[in-house]
């Protein structure tokens, strides 16, 4: 048996008895007002589930959504992010249901153009590999030099980029 054949065996193995059982429970968002974001993760029919004060300096506020084993925490002292840095995915199985659900409950819902989604299409295929999407004869040879600051994400947020590309 190769070597390939090997790993790819490994790979589609199913998990057996003796493997640790791990599951996302909570992940931490940065907000700038957490009474604010209460009230949004409110309004979006999420289940609030804790509101701990412990003095100024200390708040955590937990939210599940509905039919999630995992929840949100924010708050105050929580963590040191930035406000708005966060990146993660809230998964439905019906993206038109769960987009009118959000209209119903008033939550501010467009739909991007197709430049838009062809702009964060690209800024996740450089988030995985910059060389795939270098445009000009610059833009490579800064690369192969080992010169990564212009690219996304070494040292610009994706906004910062979208909005340079913009100007």
């Amino acid at each position: 048996m190769s070597t390939m054949e090997m790993s790819s065996k490994n790979a589609t193995q199913v998990a057996t008895a003796g493997t640790v059982d791990m599951k996302l429970e909570v992940v931490v968002i940065p907000v700038s007002d957490v009474d604010r974001a209460k009230r949004f993760y409110g309004s979006l029919g999420w289940r609030l589930d804790a509101d701990f004060p412990a003095g100024d300096a200390f708040r955590v506020v937990q939210f599940t959504p509905p039919g999630s084993p995992s929840s949100i925490h924010f708050g105050k002292g929580l963590t040191s992010a930035a406000p708005g840095s966060a990146r993660e995915y809230l998964i439905v199985s019906d993206i038109e249901a769960a987009r009118a659900d959000l209209v119903e409950r008033g939550a501010a819902v467009g739909r991007p153009t197709v430049e838009e989604l062809r702009l964060d299409l690209r800024a996740v295929l450089q988030r995985c590999r910059p060389d795939w999407d270098i445009g000009s004869a610059e833009q490579r040879i800064a690369w192969e030099r080992g010169e990564k600051a212009g690219f996304f994400p070494y040292g610009r947020t994706q906004a910062q980029m979208l909005a340079e590309q913009d100007s």
